[in-house]
């Protein structure tokens, strides 16, 4: 199912693209760079308390408008990113009171989102609000934990934690291939100097990190991410 939604998201983005033959051509090519934040948690299954995981996101950012449809400009947008995604957790015990337990893992990734945009306002010298969405894969580079020198255990040794979830600080990365669907939100000023773009973005990953067999101990363990960022894009064409 995870999977028929990945690529419902990517015909969905290829039919925008094409849809407007009949509208007024463009054939505008910027290249630039990207930076910003990623809000991460992960959703485990059986759950794990979290805070919110937050890393850099920074890369490479290509932006093509083929067309210009009534008052709407169509655009493909892509970027190729590091982004250090992961998440941090929140221990309590069993009766709600935070410990001084501190627990995080920073995943790393390489990731490939590729959008269909619509955009409405100034073409040139001014202000644009724009829509995107479309599929996103990642591959997972590496990844480093953290925790307290304090912690807190059993008899056994074993972390006490409410719900008694712990495989999760002796599991390494057994998916390094991630996919999933992303949206946001943003405003493009185009000045004769270049493209500067603000946007808010969401992530649902569809794609496990860990295996999630009747056997394994997480029936679910994908990324959701809060992407704030700024982008510069100049015309090569």
């Amino acid at each position: 199912m995870n999977k028929r939604i990945f690529f419902l998201s990517f015909a969905i983005c290829i039919a925008l693209l094409g849809k407007a033959q009949i509208g007024e051509p463009r054939n505008v090519l910027s290249l630039g760079a990207n930076g910003g934040v990623a809000i991460n948690s992960v959703d485990f299954d059986p759950t794990i308390k979290q805070k919110m995981h937050v890393g850099p996101s920074l890369g490479l950012s290509l932006k093509y408008v083929s067309e210009k449809y009534f008052t709407t400009y169509c655009a493909l947008y892509a970027e190729l990113n590091y982004t250090q995604l992961g998440w941090k957790e929140d221990i309590r015990d069993d009766r709600g009171q935070s410990l001084n337990d501190t627990y995080s893992r920073n995943v790393s990734y390489l990731q490939l989102p590729v959008f269909a945009r619509l955009a409405w306002g100034k073409e040139q010298k001014g202000l644009q609000f724009f829509f995107q969405a479309g599929p996103q894969i990642g591959l997972c580079i590496g990844d480093s934990s953290k925790r307290s020198s304090q912690w807190t255990t059993d008899e056994h040794g074993t972390p006490l934690r409410p719900n008694n979830v712990v495989a999760q600080y002796d599991l390494d990365i057994e998916r390094k291939f991630d996919y999933g669907i992303a949206g946001g939100l943003g405003l493009e000023y185009n000045s004769p100097v270049g493209h500067f773009i603000l946007e808010g973005r969401y992530y649902y990953g569809l794609a496990d990190m860990f295996g999630n067999s009747k056997k394994d101990p997480f029936a679910r363990s994908a990324n959701g991410t809060i992407h704030v960022k700024l982008a510069y894009l100049m015309d090569l064409k």
